[in-house]
């Protein structure tokens, strides 16, 4: 393969087809290669690259399946309790028998075997019984039938059998199976040796001290494990600077010992990136550019060493997504195996999601059952946000020239995540609380999970609506009476009955830059002109907090700088303070606190559950209920900064 092809953001069927032809190309696209290995605790998870085949029956010879004595059933047959036989040992008679332990080999005359406890002896004798101590004779009063208590010569694998087939994954029970036929040895298949570069001058190891401008790097960790997990052995290499010939370098030596080389761009925007002028030096580049999203920048390319070479990008998402979709694949290849794909279930979308037309947007989301059913509700797309595929308990593929779903249709999801823990998963919606986080150390004992899908106070009653979540956080202050949630349930939730809980009551106020150094003292100092604010999303119990303070204090919206600059979370605020985003933004304490950041105090207010009653009353929720009233929960949540949880567990109102 020396002619370079190249594509831009060609679709993903073709890059694949492209992908398959240049492995083919270059005998790249089947089985690497074969060992033979001892059969140990190691073979578990090996490939076999050889079928199994029985060496010896199991059992090897017919053998006694209890404790008792041997026999031959055509001397019992015409035994009843009236007339009952008697047996004697080393008899030359017919009416012989012979004791017998659990495994033992059964005589030749023999064809069944009576155990212990079913026979009267006809002289002394003490068990545990051995040929020695075994009593001379026995008396029987019922027939016994050929071959009962027998384990026959070949029951569980008979000599020649087929034990386990080529491109079986070996378990550990499997290991019995092969052991018990006769093999010592296997043939597995050779392991492919998978280096992984990780490049980027902004890049450093985890562990080190950070400062601005660096990045950790961990997309080489993830990859690895990737790798190993799929039946790879995967190297990581240390980080390479942003430079052509260190990394043209590190390329080469690779491609001499290797069987894959991954090289992952650096994972910043302004990062420079020679992945592409490098494979294009060492080897050839075959594609470059993917339609999908996120992870279009993928390179696809081989080394002049006939060693397939992957570009992989740098944002976290993009990286986890293109490896699941070009390198998984590559290694069962090599490894004789099925690419099983994942188990795919349909779901509900909860939200409308936009995509772009010409991609195949890969959209990960969060799963939950609510009221029988199975609900998907979307993260984050941001293709830099690990954290979005961590949380994701599967993902749907949006195909190019769509535009998006809307919200209420029917989708697949391709599960990351087992259907039995969805299945047992607390669904909470609304606001967001910062101690809301400890909840899941607690219930995890109980095979409870919980699923936060922050959606602010207004969004959250929404959801309940519309039968989305179990449960949703809110603060909504009603300006006219000073009481929280009520007025708002009333108009929205008019037609479900709730239970309204009391969580917390928070301290709200301004999150600024540590040491204030914009010396703000007041809201008023909002609408200064070298002041930036960053605000909370619409229908969020803290923007309808901030619009009401701002009324009160005659300060127009449109006046403030940032008034339109939204975060979901109170940390997430408080990230944007800290990262010098903004200068200021209306949050609690405890978010303050938490990232070493001033604040300035203003008010509290009444964080709390919004439960329908049905599920109030139900056995998914019934450990979350008793965990409010759990005096060591309880002492945690009151530990952060701001948060008194005095009324904890509290049934306020029924409405």
């Amino acid at each position: 393969m020396t002619n370079q092809i190249y594509f831009h953001n060609i679709p993903l069927d073709e890059a694949i087809s492209r992908w398959n032809e240049g492995l083919s190309s270059i005998g790249k696209s089947d089985l690497l290669g074969s060992e033979i290995i001892r059969v140990n605790e190691k073979a578990t998870g090996r490939v076999l690259s050889a079928s199994v085949w029985a060496m010896y029956s199991n059992p090897y010879n017919h053998v006694s399946a209890m404790d008792g004595f041997a026999v031959h059933s055509s001397e019992t047959r015409f035994t009843i309790p009236g007339r009952p036989v008697t047996l004697e040992r080393n008899s030359s008679s017919p009416h012989k028998t012979e004791y017998v332990n659990t495994g033992d080999p059964l005589p030749e005359w023999a064809d069944a075997v009576i155990p212990i406890e079913l026979v009267e002896t006809l002289d002394e004798f003490e068990l545990p019984a051995v040929n020695s101590r075994a009593p001379e004779k026995i008396r029987l009063r019922s027939a016994v039938t050929p071959w009962s208590h027998v384990r026959l010569m070949g029951e569980d694998i008979v000599a020649n059998q087929l034990v386990l087939p080529v491109g079986h994954v070996i378990r550990p029970i499997d290991l019995g199976a092969i052991a018990g036929s006769g093999n010592e040895f296997i043939h597995v298949a050779r392991k492919p040796l998978v280096a992984i570069l990780p490049t980027g001058s902004e890049l450093i190891p985890p562990g080190q001290p950070i400062q601005k401008g660096d990045i950790i790097e961990f997309n080489s960790l993830v990859l690895a494990a990737q790798v190993n997990e799929w039946g790879g052995d995967a190297i990581c290499f240390p980080i390479i600077p942003d430079d052509f010939e260190k990394i043209q370098r590190a390329v080469l030596e690779c491609g001499k010992d290797y069987d894959l080389v991954l090289l992952i761009a650096g994972s910043s925007a302004g990062s420079k990136d020679f992945s592409k002028k490098v494979i294009e030096s060492c080897g050839s580049v075959l594609i470059h550019g993917v339609a999908i999203r996120p992870g279009h920048p993928i390179i696809l390319g081989t080394l002049n060493e006939g060693i397939p070479i992957i570009g992989v990008p740098g944002y976290p998402v993009s990286c986890a997504i293109t490896s699941e979709i070009f390198i998984k694949p590559l290694l069962s290849k090599w490894l004789g195996i099925w690419n099983e794909e994942p188990m795919i279930i349909t779901a509900t979308l909860t939200r409308m999601v936009t995509s772009s037309a010409g991609d195949d947007d890969f959209l990960r989301v969060v799963l939950g059952r609510v009221d029988g059913k199975m609900l998907a509700t979307p993260l984050a797309k941001n293709a830099g946000m690990i954290s979005s595929i961590v949380n994701a308990d599967g993902v749907i593929i949006i195909p190019r020239g769509s535009e998006g779903i809307i919200e209420g249709k029917c989708v697949n999801v391709r599960l990351y995540r087992s259907i039995t823990r969805i299945e047992r998963s607390i669904v909470m919606t609304g606001s967001h609380d910062i101690s809301l986080d400890l909840i899941p150390q607690f219930l995890s004992k109980y095979n409870r999970r919980v699923v936060f899908t922050n959606t602010g106070s207004l969004g959250g009653l929404l959801a309940l609506k519309k039968r989305y979540a179990h449960l949703a956080g809110s603060h909504l202050l009603d300006p006219s009476t000073g009481i929280y949630n009520r007025k708002a349930i009333n108009e929205i939730l008019n037609d479900v009955p709730v239970i309204v809980l009391a969580y917390a009551k928070r301290e709200q106020g301004l999150i600024i830059s540590r040491g204030n150094p914009k010396r703000i003292e007041s809201l008023n100092d909002l609408t200064r002109n070298d002041v930036v604010l960053v605000n909370r999303q619409p229908g969020s119990g803290t923007r309808l907090l901030l619009d009401y303070l701002f009324g009160v204090s005659g300060i127009l919206p449109n006046a403030i700088q940032g008034y339109d600059q939204v975060e979901y979370t109170h940390l997430a605020v408080g990230a944007a303070v800290a990262s010098g985003r903004a200068d200021c933004g209306l949050g609690n304490v405890a978010a303050a606190r938490s990232l070493n950041l001033d604040f300035i105090p203003i008010c509290y207010e009444d964080y709390e559950l919004i439960i329908p009653d049905e599920y109030y009353k139900g056995e998914l929720l019934a450990p979350l209920i008793d965990l409010l009233n759990d005096p060591k929960f309880k002492s945690l949540v009151a530990e952060f900064p701001g948060y008194d949880v005095t009324n904890m567990g509290t049934v306020i109102t029924r409405i």
